[in-house]
């Protein structure tokens, strides 16, 4: 019971941070709500015993992307020009 609370929790947080990070301008923004996604995803791959997926995501997904997205980020400007 507490567990499906917590799943459907962590869904709708995982819609609203992607619907978040295609809306904001900042990108720097965009980057850690991107993070947010991928942990809240790697918590869901635990809750699901699938342990080795949510190392992977939580390594890769949330920690490697976003430092390849802040570097690309420090190179380039903060905000988008839309």
């Amino acid at each position: 019971m507490l567990t499906d609370i917590l799943l459907g929790l962590l869904l709708l947080l995982m819609v609203v941070t992607a619907l978040a990070v295609a809306h904001t301008k900042d990108l720097l923004s965009a980057v850690v709500l991107f993070a947010a996604h991928g942990l809240a995803m790697a918590i869901i791959w635990q809750m699901l015993r699938a342990p080795d997926i949510a190392i992977t995501e939580a390594a890769i997904g949330a920690g490697l992307t976003s430092l390849l997205f802040l570097a690309a980020i420090s190179r380039t400007q903060r905000y988008d020009r839309k």
